[in-house]
């Protein structure tokens, strides 16, 4: 390259690098003129905003204290009108239950009057053992049809017969002609009133119906229904119903501070006709307060006439009424008004709240668009730590997983040479298993063979078939070594506790021969289905029933007992022995990894610790406690599977 060449290339290097310095400040001037603009736009607009948030909560301020007091009127006119429609059915309901209990009773006198023994007192025939017929067939009425009482009257209201002859407070021979049913009865044939008995001081409905034969004088047949049933099916409900007489006068309610309260003051007439006919004898109805304060209410209320209120003892409710004939009663339904109070209330405290909120939500409206401001700034920076942040927490949940998996791959590695070590303890007694069916086999089949040179085939098949058993036993021990040695899935299935308890006990059985322990199982059928990893679960058994044969081993009378237990929810399994038992100060710590009390070199400490682990995937517990007697009770619980899991186990 020449000079020339070179100075050439170095002043449009020059050059270039010159250009993109002012072509960078030039963008970085236009870039601040942008955001001067920007910034000027953006509190013009704030201003504006700010103008516009402030006349809108002004008026919502207004409106926030106008709309409770609109909300209450409404709220309370609506829950009026649903109380008023229910007093309204409640009243079609009573009226219609008033009517069922009168016509229960309403023909019994026309009835009553048509037995030969009540028309033989309408002849004349009134001797006595006629009147006892009479008594005798009107007792057997009541008991039977189920009214307070019947009697038979004659033409001058005196009692001839009636249905409680025999009581203390019989009516025979009472003059009952002030009564206005008998005067009805008398003059147009039949009767009703409703009154407190001057006998029996009890209240009743009396109907009564005149009786005719010819030529002799009629006679009236009378029946006292009690409507006392209303009364307490009402109260029992704790409904507000009264039903008052053609006077006001209230004698069947649900409010026993209604009873016997005239609805209105009751005039000096009416007095002087109730004391006349006796109506409410032994009630002093002058020193009663009337329910309603003013007669004016009860003169307007009708079916077709607003609601009105009454103040029942401070409480105001909301009454209607109405007819019912032909008496002349009224009905009065009522209920309380104090729900409705409270309804209104929450609608206007939750209509206040919910201005005072939107008020709020406004005001705070244009602080929050300036914190959306500020943070969309931010977001850039933030959104860089969080990728970076996020890469950091990928490499860690990375390495936890490896971490996880080295553990899993160990803790696995741990469990299968835990087996191994139990196999390793139970080797010499497995190898006399093995060895013994061997010498056995040895022996039965050179006796075959003598039998065979003599010609004696049933005895050489003889010699065979204890052969196979023979090794037909030996493959059943190496079946339960290899499927026990063998790493097995970690996968949770449904099994049959009694067979992982089987499979231990053979397992540790050629051990339990050879140091002269009785393995006993004590269960009932069927056998619980639990939710573990077969394999797993029958080596923690193993392991607890080695410790059990480790600890009996050198005793007397040495003994291991497998007892299963199970309630609606869990199954146990008890490994007892009697053995030196656990030193009070070893109990807290067998369960730790590497714990060991035998010499170096017997076991690694990690039986306990494997099993428990192992239980525990399963949902249970492993427990150790003191045996009855000395020794020790190894317990593991593990939970029942579910119902599904079992049922379609069954069905397989």
């Amino acid at each position: 390259m020449s000079w020339r060449t070179f100075g050439t290339e170095g002043t449009r290097e020059t050059y270039r690098e010159t250009e993109g310095k002012a072509s960078q400040l030039s963008g970085s001037r236009a870039a601040a003129v942008a955001v001067r603009s920007t910034d000027k736009n953006s509190k013009r607009m704030d201003s504006r905003m700010t103008r516009t948030i402030g006349r809108m909560t002004i008026a919502m301020l207004v409106l926030t204290c106008i709309a409770p007091f609109i909300s209450y009127y409404l709220a309370n006119g609506v829950a009026l009108g649903n109380l008023d429609g229910q007093l309204q059915r409640s009243l079609v309901v009573t009226n219609r239950a008033i009517a069922t209990e009168i016509e229960r009773f309403r023909y019994l006198p026309l009835v009553v009057g048509q037995d030969a023994r009540i028309r033989a007192l309408a002849s004349g025939e009134r001797g006595a053992p006629m009147v006892a017929a009479a008594n005798d067939y009107l007792e057997t009425i009541v008991r039977q049809a189920g009214p307070a009482e019947l009697y038979i009257l004659d033409e001058n209201g005196t009692t001839l017969a009636a249905s409680n002859y025999k009581t203390p407070e019989s009516f025979v021979g009472h003059d009952y002609s002030f009564r206005p049913y008998f005067r009805n009865a008398m003059r147009d044939g039949d009767g009703r009133f409703y009154a407190i008995g001057v006998t029996t001081k009890r209240p009743g409905y009396f109907l009564a119906s005149r009786l005719d034969v010819a030529g002799r004088p009629p006679i009236v047949v009378v029946v006292k229904a009690d409507l006392s049933p209303l009364e307490l099916a009402w109260e029992a409900a704790g409904v507000q119903t009264a039903i008052a007489d053609r006077w006001g006068i209230v004698f069947l309610t649900g409010n026993p501070r209604w009873k016997y309260r005239p609805l209105a003051a009751l005039g000096e007439a009416a007095r002087a006709r109730i004391d006349a006919e006796r109506t409410y004898e032994g009630v002093d109805l002058a020193a009663t307060q009337p329910i309603l304060s003013t007669a004016a209410g009860l003169a307007s209320a009708g079916p077709e006439e607003p609601a009105i209120r009454v103040d029942d003892e401070g409480a105001q409710l909301l009454a209607r009424f109405s007819e019912v004939e032909p008496d002349g009663w009224r009905v009065l339904a009522a209920t309380g008004m104090e729900n409705t109070a409270q309804l209104a209330g929450f609608w206007a405290l939750s209509t206040l709240i919910a201005g005072l909120s939107a008020t709020g939500a406004l005001y705070f409206l244009h602080q929050r668009a300036h914190v959306i401001r500020i943070r969309l700034r931010q977001s850039e920076t933030l959104e860089r730590m969080v990728a970076d942040r996020t890469r950091d927490l990928a490499c860690e949940v990375e390495m936890r997983r490896k971490t996880e998996d080295e553990l899993r791959r160990m803790q696995e590695g741990m469990i299968h040479s835990e087996k191994m070590a139990a196999l390793g303890r139970m080797s010499a007694a497995i190898v006399h298993e093995v060895s013994q069916p061997l010498a056995a086999l040895d022996a039965t089949l050179a006796t075959a063979g003598v039998f065979a040179d003599k010609g004696e085939a049933h005895a050489v098949g003889t010699r065979l078939l204890d052969a196979r058993a023979l090794v037909k036993r030996m493959q059943r021990t190496v079946k339960h070594l290899k499927t026990f040695a063998r790493k097995d899935a970690s996968e949770l299935e449904d099994v049959a506790i009694d067979t992982v308890i089987g499979n231990a006990v053979d397992l540790a059985a050629p051990k339990a021969k050879n140091l002269g322990v009785s393995l006993r199982i004590v269960a009932h059928a069927p056998s619980p289905i639990v939710n573990a990893v077969a394999l797993k679960l029958e080596q923690a058994m193993l392991n607890l029933l080695l410790n059990a044969l480790d600890a009996v081993e050198g005793r007397h009378a040495p003994s291991i007992i497998i007892r299963r237990t199970e309630d609606d929810q869990r199954v146990k399994v008890e490994f007892i022995d009697n053995g030196t038992g656990i030193a009070p100060e070893h109990r807290e710590r067998i369960v730790e990894p590497f714990f060991t009390t035998k010499l170096t070199g017997e076991g690694l400490g990690l039986g306990l610790s494997i099993a428990t682990t192992i239980v525990r995937e399963c949902g249970g517990e492993i427990g150790f406690s003191q045996a009855p007697g000395g020794g020790t009770c190894a317990t593991i619980s593990v939970p029942l599977a579910k119902r599904e899991s079992v049922n379609m186990e069954a069905a397989q």
